[in-house]
Order: C-alpha cells, then sequence, then structure tokens
C-alpha cells in the first residue's frame, strides 16, 4: 500500500480503521494507520493535533506487538513513531531489522534514509535513498527526491538541494514540506524573488508556513531551516 498524495492519506486512515475494526491484530493496518497519522500533522491536515498524534502512537504500538519478522511492517512503525516524536535510535535499529530481514526492500530503504535524516544523518539518507531508487527505478515506493532534497539542504548543498525539492513538489504538489525546504534553500542562495514565488505556491496548500521541526534532532538543522523559511516569508510580507 502507498499514498501518492497528501490529499489520499485522509480516506486511506479511513478504510484502514475500518479493517482495524474487523481484526485488530491486522499488523500491515495498524502500521499503515500509524504512517496516516504521522502523514496528517506532516500535512497539516490533522483538525486536532494531539489526539492525531496519540492514535498513530497507539497505532505503532499495537503494530509492534504483532509485527514478528515482517519488515515491511517493522519499517512502517518505525517511521511512523520516529515522526511522532519516539526514541530515534530504537527506530533505526527496527528498520536495521527490516533491511537485515530484506536486504533488497527498495522501500526500507527509503524509510531508513528518512530515519537518518531525522537523526542529523544527511549523507547517510542520501546514500540510502538512493539505494532505494536503484532497486525500484520505476516504482514510486516514497518520497526519495524529497529526502535527498532535504539531506543536501542540510549539509548546505543548496545548489544540489533544489532541483529534488522541484521534482519533489512536482511528484506531490499537495504536500507541504518540499516547498517550505524549497523556499528555505532559495532564501540561502540569495534567490530571494524565487523564494517569494515557492511562498505563494505554499499558501495554496497549508495555511500553516511554519511547521512543528520536532522531526529534526539536530538543533542545527532546526536553526538552518528555520532562518531560510522565515526570510522567505518575510519577503512575502
Amino acid at each position: 500500500m502507498f499514498m501518492s498524495s497528501a490529499r489520499q492519506i485522509p480516506e486511506a486512515l479511513r478504510l484502514l480503521e475500518q479493517a482495524i475494526e474487523r481484526d485488530p491484530r491486522y499488523g500491515p493496518a495498524l502500521a499503515w494507520a500509524a504512517h496516516c497519522c504521522r502523514r496528517l500533522l506532516s500535512d497539516d491536515r490533522s483538525e486536532d493535533r494531539e489526539a492525531t498524534a496519540r492514535k498513530g502512537i497507539e497505532f505503532g504500538r499495537r503494530a509492534l506487538e504483532v509485527a514478528g519478522d515482517d519488515p515491511a511492517t517493522l519499517a512502517t512503525v518505525a517511521v511512523a513513531l520516529a515522526g511522532l516524536g519516539e526514541d530515534i535510535e530504537s527506530m533505526i535499529a527496527l528498520v536495521d531489522r527490516a533491511l537485515a530481514l530484506n536486504p533488497n526492500y527498495a522501500r526500507g530503504w527509503h524509510l531508513s534514509g528518512a530515519l537518518r535524516m531525522f537523526a542529523g544523518q544527511p549523507e547517510i539518507a542520501i546514500e540510502h535513498n538512493e539505494i532505494s531508487l536503484r532497486l525500484s527505478p520505476r516504482a514510486k515506493v516514497g518520497s526519495s527526491l524529497a529526502i535527498i532534497g532535504t539531506s543536501h539542504f542540510l549539509c548546505r548543498r543548496f545548489d544540489q538541494a533544489a532541483p529534488y525539492l522541484r521534482l519533489a513538489i512536482e511528484e506531490d504538489p499537495t504536500a507541504p514540506m518540499a516547498y517550505r525546504f524549497l523556499a528555505a534553500c532559495y532564501s540561502h542562495l540569495g534567490r530571494l524573488d524565487d523564494a517569494r514565488e515557492v511562498i505563494g505556491r505554499l499558501r495554496g496548500v497549508t495555511d500553516r508556513l511554519i511547521p512543528d521541526v520536532d522531526n529534526l534532532r539536530n538543533p542545527e538543522h532546526h536553526e538552518l531551516f528555520l532562518s531560510g523559511l522565515r526570510l522567505a516569508i518575510a519577503e512575502t510580507a
């Protein structure tokens, strides 16, 4: 199961909750429900952020109870719970276990990259998402372009980050995070006209221009991102 658009997440969660009602111990449904809750928060589509986070953590912990050696469930839960504030090192251990069970699991490498980005290891994040793209060059398994672009940004390689972030927006114009990082990227490059244009497009996606940055565990990454984003927003005021 993979939701390619932020707009699909609410309906996907509704259907997953129906499946969980029928089988409360169905690991894949529980894992994807946790993933959907995390996406609702990151995509600014939750009306009650605290309630959505609590629900996602509950789904994720229940999924772990029944996951066994299913690499897809382990990897999906790992990123969902990390995105909801659980211990990042424990979640990295989970996704490493998933990849040990199936080293050719393309989506697992993508999710491992996302966790490394959260943990402040952007170079490893790029490497793992490049592995994912090699394993699955045609089938879309996740937002690898967004992870690679964001990771280049966190390494201050703004010229390299921008093309990936633009492509990520083309892949899913409804997800706000790539817009935010691209706007911040253009600010740090001194391309303020471009930054303003991206913020204008972001306003068409969400009213919440500045997000929570708790997923980024490195404080320097917080500041790099927020300083660029705030400059872009100030330019549009």
